[in-house]
């Protein structure tokens, strides 16, 4: 194999590793949310056990870029998508590690009885997982418009987040023997809230992968 094909297929390799971390990242963050809901223990204590397995993919593609470098000496445009990878694959074991958070929550909350406006969070959560593998799949095919629509899911789930803030905050002060879940399911919100950045995050380095330059979305 000569050194350009072995160079290609070493990068896919290390593309098809990502893609393996992005998909376990975001079924940990989906999964974190239904234990909560379900009010599963056992559940969201797996969620914790999962997170050293993410630790170790997002290593793997780190080392593996590290050793392309090292080993290729790749050229400007391939150099890029490399340094892309390792952001990417840093935004994703974030997004595993909001999952441990959110689990953390669930185990706190415990068996108690749910308040009301934990239902809004279910909302919040399905359009973030949508943003996510929205990304991820823009990613895949390299969809610069797919790409630019995080944006405006993005400011819906802002949008989201400060409703569900404010009724949070509304049910603590009119029953204080609430704060305590209100607390957690605020830490809970602003897990999803920081999820969905991550996944515009991703958006502008595809935006800088296939453009050259940096593009801001949020603003």
């Amino acid at each position: 194999m000569v050194g350009r094909e072995k160079f290609d297929a070493d990068l896919n390799l290390v593309q098809s590793l990502l893609l393996d971390l992005s998909n376990t990242a975001i079924d940990t963050l989906d999964n974190s949310m239904n234990y909560l809901f379900e009010k599963d223990i056992e559940g969201a204590l797996s969620i914790l056990d999962s997170d050293e397995q993410i630790n170790r993919m997002e290593e793997e593609v780190n080392d593996r870029v590290i050793l392309l470098i090292a080993k290729q000496q790749p050229v400007a445009t391939d150099l890029r998508r490399l340094m892309v990878l390792v952001k990417i694959a840093a935004d994703m074991e974030r997004i595993g590690d909001y999952a441990c958070n959110i689990a953390k929550e669930t185990i706190r909350i415990g068996k108690d009885e749910h308040i009301e406006p934990i239902v809004l969070l279910d909302e919040m959560r399905n359009k973030t997982i949508i943003m996510l593998r929205q990304v991820l799949d823009a990613f895949t095919t390299q969809n610069i418009e797919e790409a630019k629509n995080i944006a405006k899911l993005d400011d819906e789930v802002d949008e989201m987040y400060g409703h569900i803030i404010r009724t949070l905050l509304t049910a603590g002060i009119n029953n204080p023997a609430l704060l305590s879940q209100v607390t957690q399911l605020s830490f809970v919100c602003r897990y999803l809230e920081r999820s969905a950045d991550h996944a515009t995050n991703i958006a502008e380095r595809l935006l800088y992968l296939l453009k050259g330059k940096h593009y801001e979305l949020n603003n």
